[in-house]
């Protein structure tokens, strides 16, 4: 095999692409990875960590599409839509409207469990095993109520989340003050997720880079990809610094996934949801696990070293600008909740594309009509969450192993 030859050609440095390496890697395979920038500097850095089973339940649900639309008016709302002619986007949240019903809802949360708490267990192993030096704790996670309605409306659903295997403990306003005295007064309660766990995903992705190289995987930052090379049903690359190819060729892009499948012939339903951070030192008075900030749907979550504030959904295409309003929203919302709503340095503003695919489920399999192409994308904002899973299942299909997972729910065929 040249020097330009690998056995598995991996598209991809962020947290799914080094976790397929890892779980290839672990079946005998050998690897190399090609990444534009550094290792896990995209997608991959600035999000919260949280490793959440209970995200089960998809982002179309009954009721979403009134929503959204009243969202459209307020753009620090959770979910922005930027307003624009986009044929792409047009089609895409059309498509979405229409899994706005419990039966679509009900069957993607039933999938989506499988995967989350696979994964779940496959980190912990990982973790455990492997000795991975990445702030992980299974802690698990409060859900914040400041709204009456809201809490109910939420908590006559955890019957039907306990049969998809999420595990839930309503908390009440006292019971919740006592156990996080980060929180003002003012929420009425929690729901607890006993089975949510956190890491900082920066340290995870450094560590799988190291599990990578020590296992003899190659890893080469810097090299962009210039095109897709396409014979005879197997596909090649040329890079900045020449031809790479594989035995299998494995896409891990993430969020520009569905710019480069173009060349290929595939159409990947991907729409860039951008999301966006804060991270800080750690304030004195920090929450002892993540929290969801329920009516602005963001995220806290504290490390022994740092203190980050996260979420929002914008579609406003490739824009790679910070949005001072959305980044805004953030630090209003924790006020809202929290006694010290940031730490007393301001580290990084980061924003983040993630892959939405509009069933809220990735692509994860052998893309159609290529013998030696693999999808690995569309995970949404659970890329973490899902990594461990995603690089065991990749790993089984590629190497004609039985399933860890049904593969059936993600496979790329749905879309030929």
């Amino acid at each position: 095999m040249s020097a330009n030859n690998s056995d598995v050609l991996i598209l991809g440095g962020g947290v799914v692409g080094l976790a397929c390496a890892h779980y290839l890697l672990q079946a005998g395979r050998s690897v190399r990875i090609i990444e534009r920038g550094r290792i896990g500097a995209a997608t991959s850095h600035g999000n919260c960590g949280t490793i959440t089973p209970s995200h089960a339940p998809p982002l179309a649900a009954p009721g979403m599409v009134l929503k959204g639309l009243k969202y459209m008016l307020t753009p620090d709302a959770p979910l922005y839509i930027q307003p624009r002619l986009d044929w792409s986007l047009a089609n895409w949240l059309l498509r979405f409207s229409r899994r706005c019903n419990h039966r679509d809802w009900r069957r993607t949360a039933l999938a989506k469990s499988e995967l989350l708490q696979a994964s779940r267990r496959l980190l912990d192993e990982l973790v455990r095993e492997r000795q991975l030096d990445c702030g992980y704790e299974k802690n698990g996670a409060h859900q914040v109520y400041r709204n009456a309605k809201t809490f109910e409306h939420d908590c006559a659903e955890l019957p039907e989340l306990a049969e998809f295997g999420i595990e839930s403990r309503v908390l009440s306003e006292s019971e919740l003050i006592a156990d996080e005295p980060s929180l003002k007064p003012g929420a009425v309660g929690a729901i607890h997720y006993p089975g949510d766990a956190h890491l900082r995903p920066e340290r995870y992705c450094a560590e799988l880079a190291r599990l990578v190289r020590d296992a003899g995987g190659e890893i080469e930052e810097g090299v962009t990809i210039n095109a897709f090379l396409r014979e005879n049903g197997r596909v090649a690359v040329a890079t900045t610094t020449g031809p790479r190819e594989g035995r299998d060729v494995l896409m891990a892009l993430g969020p520009w996934s569905p710019l480069w499948s173009k060349q290929l012939g595939l159409r990947l339903p991907i729409q860039p949801g951008k999301g966006y951070s804060i991270t800080y030192s750690r304030p004195t008075l920090a929450p002892r696990r993540p929290l969801v900030l329920k009516e602005r749907s963001v995220c806290v979550t504290t490390w022994a070293d740092g203190f980050r504030l996260g979420s929002t959904m914008e579609f406003s295409g490739y824009d790679a600008s910070l949005n001072r309003t959305r980044l805004d929203a953030l630090e209003r919302a924790a006020l809202e909740y929290l006694h010290e709503p940031t730490g007393p340095k301001k580290i990084e503003e980061w924003f983040g594309w993630r892959p939405m695919t509009y069933d809220d489920m990735p692509i994860l399999g052998r893309a159609p009509g290529l013998e030696n192409f693999w999808l690995a994308t569309g995970h949404g904002m659970l890329g973490v969450t899902m990594s461990a899973v995603t690089g065991h299942l990749l790993a089984d299909l590629i190497c004609g192993r039985a399933p860890i997972v049904d593969p059936l729910p993600s496979s790329p065929q749905r879309f030929a």
